[in-house]
């Protein structure tokens, strides 16, 4: 089993920046390729980003390309989200997933998400 506590979230105005952040507990946590997703109100849920277990490989959606920049520090057992040149569009709540594909099509371990608010 593996737990996701997200932290990190609140009110920001456009153009400005948030880190999110992602703990995992549990003792296999770091063998799991990690990402984020989003979900607007009334919008299905997202894909934002994921990042390879090593953390060589990372993908983005094109929505946050270029603003968006996810790494993981295994040794804590953690993985962030920096979010810069943040827009209304962004606003959303955010979750962390884990699991066994590098793709994330199927997510084997969410968090309980936490709320980004871009106001203009």
């Amino acid at each position: 089993q593996v737990q996701l506590v997200e932290s990190g979230g609140g009110m920001v105005q456009a153009g400005g920046s948030l880190r999110l952040s992602c703990a995992a507990s549990g003792r296999t946590a770091s063998s799991y390729v990690m990402g984020w997703f989003r979900q607007a109100s009334g919008k299905e849920r997202e894909l934002v980003s994921t990042i390879s277990i090593l953390g060589g490989r990372t993908v983005y959606a094109d929505s946050v390309k270029g603003r968006f920049t996810i790494s993981r520090d295994n040794a804590k057992n953690t993985v962030y989200l920096q979010m810069n040149s943040l827009k209304p569009e962004d606003t959303a709540v955010y979750y962390c997933a884990a699991g066994s594909d590098p793709r994330l099509s199927r997510v084997e371990y969410w968090g309980q998400g936490t709320q980004v608010t871009v106001s203009s």
